[in-house]
């Protein structure tokens, strides 16, 4: 038995075609004479054989199959010509919207139809002025709803009194992310918008997207982590170095979402990226202990009583409110300087956030008075000269006393 292959089905075309080929003059393909017919010797005409193409379903675009042979059918193409492709709408709910609208007021369905006559055809797509009002419309409606959800979200939170505040900080960015994320999509759905015919731009944009922003979701991610590990949060005291060496000092207000906000003293504020402080060495005045040390210097005269000076050191250092009393300030001596013997007075505070300059400065005016009533000498700066004579030094003195004794003449 030899086993035969099923010959594709094909279609004949009918006669009533739309164009019919012409017949042309028949030659040898071998040698390229022309054929001449045996009996009166013309040159025989003929028409060359069309090449026939898959009969396509309309629907799925899969060729169509013979249900007995299982081949696909063959046919003249312009047997089934291809059907004209309409344009298809940008945003299919409007075509939906736009029907809901006219069978509910013609005078409004009228403008609708205007503004939807008004359109634009790229490529494949068609973009309407309809379109564009409906989607502003559908896109300020899920921005409204999410920024009250996130509201909402965030007076929830408040009440919930277990959270510290770094760990409702964490919540609300979160939250936050979820809500606008559910927002996007659920745009999307309600537009109704192909994203297949966003397929072309996926490629650039992602690109875009990865170099553009970058640096935007490194801080975002470099916000949570820190938040997270609870290495910075709101109300610290940090000081944070820049490239040039300058430190920065203030308490951190706000941890958003590209940067963290910094005021110092003077009420100037800082925003400082979320990864600088997670790549560079942070100073955290208030990271387990909101108690900060500070170090007022002081110098006294030789020749003073120096426990009488530890004594209104002590007593002027207690008097300052914001000055912790456990533990309590102590003085250290800390060098025989040229001029003065030099002292050191450690005290604490817990509020680092008012400053450190002011304490310092509270603390001497009040020593200031107390070294005044006691007679404790705060020294000036002293030198010992050592002068050598010579024939040029004694010249001059000579002259010098010369002109004292005329003067006094």
């Amino acid at each position: 038995m030899t086993a035969t292959s099923a010959a594709p089905t094909t279609i004949a075309p009918t006669p009533s075609s739309s164009s019919q080929a012409e017949p042309v003059p028949l030659v040898d393909p071998e040698t390229g004479e022309p054929l001449l017919d045996p009996e009166t010797g013309e040159q025989l005409t003929g028409v060359a054989a069309q090449e026939l193409v898959p009969v396509l379903d309309p629907e799925t675009g899969e060729p169509l199959l013979d249900p007995e042979t299982g081949e696909p059918i063959m046919a003249d193409p312009e047997t089934f010509p291809e059907p004209e492709v309409a344009p298809t709408e940008a945003i299919s709910t409007a075509e939906e919207a736009k029907v809901a609208v006219t069978e509910r007021s013609e005078t409004i369905g009228g403008m609708v139809e205007s503004m939807d006559a008004m359109a634009i055809e790229l490529g494949s797509m068609r973009l309407s002025l309809w379109d564009l009002v409906f989607a502003s419309g559908i896109v300020l409606a899920v921005i409204l709803g999410a920024w009250l959800v996130t509201k909402g979200c965030h007076a929830l939170l408040a009440r919930f009194t277990r959270l510290d505040g770094t760990q409702r900080l964490l919540t609300e960015k979160i939250s936050t992310i979820i809500v606008w994320s559910a927002a996007f999509f659920l745009s999307i759905d309600l537009l109704g918008i192909d994203l297949t015919a966003l397929a072309v731009f996926s490629g650039a944009f992602g690109l875009a997207i990865g170099f553009g922003l970058q640096k935007t979701f490194g801080n975002l991610i470099a916000g949570i982590i820190l938040l997270m590990d609870k290495s910075i949060k709101p109300g610290d005291v940090i000081a944070v170095a820049d490239q040039a060496g300058n430190s920065t000092f203030g308490q951190i207000r706000k941890i958003g979402i590209r940067a963290v906000s910094i005021t110092t003293r003077d009420q100037k504020e800082y925003l400082i990226p979320n990864e600088n402080l997670m790549i560079n060495q942070v100073e955290n005045w208030s990271y387990s202990s909101r108690n900060v040390r500070v170090q007022v210097p002081v110098g006294v005269s030789y020749g003073c009583d120096i426990d009488l000076a530890e004594k209104l050191m002590l007593e002027a250092a207690k008097s300052v409110e914001r000055i912790k009393k456990t533990p309590p300030p102590t003085i250290w001596l800390d060098e025989y300087g040229d001029s003065s013997v030099n002292f050191i007075i450690h005290c604490w505070i817990s509020d680092p956030e008012d400053g450190i300059g002011n304490i310092k400065s509270a603390v001497l005016k009040k020593l200031w008075y107390l070294f005044q009533e006691e007679g404790i000498e705060i020294p000036f700066p002293q030198r010992d000269l050592n002068i050598r004579g010579n024939q040029a030094f004694d010249q001059l003195v000579a002259a010098i006393s010369q002109r004292v004794r005329d003067d006094k003449e």
